[in-house]
């Protein structure tokens, strides 16, 4: 990696591991607390109480749909961020003084995949991201042949 594009990387990355740590991680962590029941505010104690009675099983799935709807809400917001920018609507999200939605080819697609910012940053192991992201490189193989790495 050249230092230009080293340079390009930090903010880009800092904000990746801001966005990953305050907003999937903390989601997560508060899910996680709600299914072993430890939560304390008193308004939860009734939704804490149907979840954290849930099966095994269930608890699963409703770890693995939680999740699932992170990674789209992240998605969106990003999208969102990156066609703010490239239609300059005024709204712009600067880290240490660098426009990161200028930094990136698309701030959506940053979270994805094995180098991307949820299982780079995240302290939840993401298999559902290296799966996808092995998928596309397959894809990519069959549709264009060669090397197929993302």
């Amino acid at each position: 990696m050249s230092e230009i594009e080293r340079q390009k990387t930090k903010p880009l990355d800092k904000f990746g591991e801001f966005l990953v740590r305050h907003l999937r991680d903390k989601s997560l962590e508060y899910l996680q607390l709600m299914l072993e029941g430890r939560l304390r505010q008193p308004e939860r104690q009734s939704l804490q109480s149907t979840v954290s009675s849930l099966t095994p099983d269930l608890k699963v799935a409703v770890c693995e749909l939680v999740e699932d709807l992170l990674t789209n809400a992240m998605h969106d917001i990003l999208f969102a961020f990156q066609e703010a920018h490239d239609n300059q609507t005024g709204i712009e999200i600067f880290v240490d003084g660098a426009p990161i939605a200028e930094l990136s080819d698309g701030l959506h697609g940053e979270i994805f995949g094995e180098e991307g910012w949820i299982v780079r940053f995240s302290k939840f192991p993401s298999n559902t991201e290296v799966a996808r992201s092995r998928w596309a490189e397959e894809q990519i193989k069959r549709m264009f042949g060669g090397s197929g790495t993302l």
